[in-house]
């Protein structure tokens, strides 16, 4: 297998360039039921799951690494399935202990504890989620930091008008399963068309909740959304669940005072696809997928001011997309070209102390391609990107449980865990 180590263009030097970029979705300002799929593939949105491969199918990268005292050797790694036999699922969380649990796009989450799969679900919210169009359905999970005593978690789901909906949830202290009338919804957001919905959530280390969401659809953007800040489409948005019913505002959210919709955080995103904080850092990574050229993964360090904006329309990735001028536009950290993939799935920095000596690389990967890489900061401040395994993974998601262990999402049924190899 051929290795890579990549200098961002934006930092030392030149990309691989491509030769017949093609568009996921026709650009149109009419709104459309065709969607691409959930990181968008049309073969994702199948229903039926082929025999699960072996345990192990990522293969490392076999080529010698040219700077072993950054990168260690991927071969000293494998992937072993933990589950399989899930339907279609998108992400994994966990709430501080043992367990794992899985989110299925019909609107099921699931709960993995010692490595079985229970039968009984923590939430079934099937007849309230939409799913026709393959970028719709239950999409994120995020567990209240104080989830052990007040029983609080909160989901992403479109609903059955094709909507966004945010809502949290309680537990049964009698069952220990959500109990589905517990609902109450923090935002309703308006989707126009059925793709591009994002669907991430995450507590960052300021205790505030974080939500991606999609730039409503359809291609490069027609209604503007990346760039506009009277609405919550393309956005990163941030909340405070703790001091208000649904939510308040942050006093310090960069239009908390106005000069945008209160609520937004970042903005000039497109399909934000999995985002996450490091836990031992607090920065905060993105994977944000790309038009028909470019896919990036977007960084901000621990402490940043609100107000980030990561440039779509105006750019994808590093590269100039529509025409209009902004200031101050964030570079992406990590970008490839879809000679590489066609949709990246942000992942997590591996803190697993089972490994230490891949400490603070974070991993991402490609849904299309299966391609899953390691990024770092230099010492010299650039950032380096490295292919690390070869899959034949369906990339939804990265997830961690409660100790750091690192685990990938396969759409096709299954969960996998990082481990070291014997």
């Amino acid at each position: 297998m051929r290795l890579r180590l990549t200098f961002l263009i934006f930092i030392a030097a030149a990309c691989t360039p491509i030769s017949q970029p093609t568009s996921d979705i026709p650009t149109s300002a009419v709104p459309t039921a065709s969607a691409t799929s959930i990181v968008p593939i049309a073969s994702a949105t199948s229903t039926t799951h082929p025999t699960m491969t072996p345990d192990v199918v990522a293969t490392p990268t076999s080529t010698p690494i040219p700077n072993a005292d950054v990168f260690p050797d991927p071969s000293s790694l494998l992937w072993t399935r933990v589950v399989d036999g899930l339907r279609d699922p998108l992400d994994l969380q966990h709430a501080g202990d043992d367990r794992l649990f899985v989110v299925e796009q019909a609107g099921v989450v699931r709960v993995i504890e010692s490595g079985v799969l229970h039968e009984q679900p923590l939430l079934d919210i099937r007849q309230r989620v939409g799913s026709r169009a393959s970028e719709q359905g239950l999409l994120g999970l995020a567990f209240h930091p104080d989830f052990a005593d007040n029983g609080f978690f909160y989901i992403n789901y479109t609903d059955l008008g094709g909507n966004t909906i945010v809502a949290r949830y309680q537990i049964d202290t009698t069952s220990e399963l959500a109990d589905p009338a517990s609902e109450m919804i923090l935002l309703r957001i308006e989707q126009p068309y059925a793709n591009h919905n994002g669907g991430g959530l995450a507590f960052g280390p300021d205790g505030y909740l974080y939500i991606a969401t999609g730039d409503g659809g359809s291609g490069g953007d027609p209604l503007n959304s990346g760039q506009r800040l009277d609405t919550l489409l393309g956005k990163l948005l941030r909340l405070d669940v703790d001091a208000a019913e649904p939510y308040a505002i942050p006093a310090d959210n960069p239009f908390a005072t106005g000069g945008g919709l209160p609520e937004i955080w970042a903005y000039g995103l497109r399909n934000p696809w999995r985002f996450a904080f490091d836990r031992g850092s607090g920065d905060l990574f993105i994977g944000d997928v790309g038009q028909n050229r470019w896919e990036e993964v977007d960084f901000l360090p621990a402490g940043s001011p609100g107000g980030a904006n990561f440039g779509w329309n105006l750019r994808e990735g590093s590269h100039a997309f529509a025409a209009g001028e902004a200031q101050q536009l964030i570079d992406p950290v990590a970008e490839y070209a879809h000679e590489a993939g066609c949709s990246v799935t942000g992942g997590v920095v591996i803190r697993d102390p089972a490994l230490p000596e891949w400490q603070g690389i974070y991993l991402y990967g490609d849904y299309c391609s299966g391609t899953i890489w390691g990024l770092l900061r230099a010492a010299v401040g650039s950032w380096q990107s490295m292919d690390l395994f070869n899959t034949d993974y369906r990339i939804a998601s990265f997830g961690e449980d409660a100790s750091g262990a690192v685990y990938l999402v396969d759409l096709r049924g299954a969960i996998y865990r990082l481990e070291r190899t014997p």
